[in-house]
């Protein structure tokens, strides 16, 4: 039988970053070659097990590519308190999802233990390039259809290719990696583009500078909050930094540092045996009973409680 895992339930279902969604994610987060540094492509690999009870997954701002490339699952999904929609996936298939909105998922194994996805994140500059290329220089941002456990030979191909590339390959290529991702953002637009649906991302963080403060604020989780460090990491003045960010997630800097803290706190209170106090201090409480009452403000029981659960 498949070995079952429950994720930790989220205080914070906004928006998010891809760096950030192994803190969301209860699957294993493979390791990948070094990427060419890019801002408008992200790949991440992950081996999941069978979920029974539904996680919460945040949306990201770029759009989801997620293809299956090894194994079988049903994979179940809803908005928070609908109902469940279900699909069959083997490899090959892939799921799209461009929501602004936070969902549910579960899924269970069917062939073995695991199987292993690719997740890939898209740029929204890709995308807005191959609008303004096939529906004219003054075309408006554009959005994607929701996709889930569909067949698409090339969408298989090019992420295939991106696979190779990235993982594979001792030094990758950034000229090819960024080729197969334009060549992967135009397929989209001509064929999974929401025709029902306007975007609106105005004054709202762009998303490579999203996730270079997110970047910032991981790397600092035991450290004090600094909203002008943060703003300065993202090139703007406090005030702006603050509206454009909250724009962008959903929620002020300071309540998703917040929330990064307790995700790293839950994940080490599963995963590991250290104590309590050893984890408050990593994710930047001194005082025992200062960590308690934020976990507890934010996740609902006590960190003590959290780890018998």
């Amino acid at each position: 039988m498949p070995r079952s895992s429950q994720a930790p339930p989220r205080p914070h279902a906004g928006q998010t970053c891809p760096q950030s969604m192994s803190h969301y994610l209860p699957g294993e987060a493979r390791a990948t070659a070094q990427q060419p540094p890019m801002q408008d492509v992200v790949v991440q690999l992950f081996s999941h097990r069978t979920i029974v009870e539904p996680i919460q997954v945040p949306a990201v701002l770029e759009p989801l590519l997620v293809l299956v490339l090894a194994g079988a699952a049903r994979v179940e999904e809803r908005a928070p308190g609908g109902q469940w929609s279900a699909a069959t996936v083997r490899a090959g298939d892939f799921f799209l999802t461009d929501t602004h909105e936070p969902y549910e998922m579960r899924w269970q194994t069917l062939e073995g233990e695991q199987f292993e996805v690719m997740h890939l994140y898209l740029g929204l500059p890709l995308i807005d390039q191959a609008a303004r290329e096939l529906l004219g220089p003054q075309s408006t941002a554009v959005a994607l259809r929701d996709v889930s456990g569909a067949h698409d030979d090339t969408v298989r191909w090019l992420m295939e290719k991106l696979h190779h590339e990235l993982v594979e390959q001792r030094q990758p290529s950034p000229l090819c990696v960024r080729g197969l991702a334009q060549a992967l953002a135009v397929h989209l637009v001509r064929h999974y583009r929401d025709r029902q649906d306007a975007v609106r991302r105005s004054n709202a963080l762009p998303a490579y500078k999203l996730r270079r403060v997110i970047e910032a604020m991981d790397a600092q989780l035991a450290d004090d909050f600094s909203l002008a460090q943060l703003a300065r990491t993202a090139e703007l003045s406090e005030y702006h930094f603050s509206r454009m960010f909250k724009r962008a997630t959903g929620l002020s800097p300071s309540q998703y540092f917040i929330g990064l803290r307790m995700a790293r706190a839950r994940r080490l209170l599963i995963e590991t045996q250290r104590s309590v106090i050893d984890i408050g201090l990593e994710v930047g409480y001194s005082s025992p009973s200062h960590f308690s009452q934020v976990f507890r403000r934010e996740v609902g029981i006590t960190p003590s409680a959290y780890r018998q659960a």
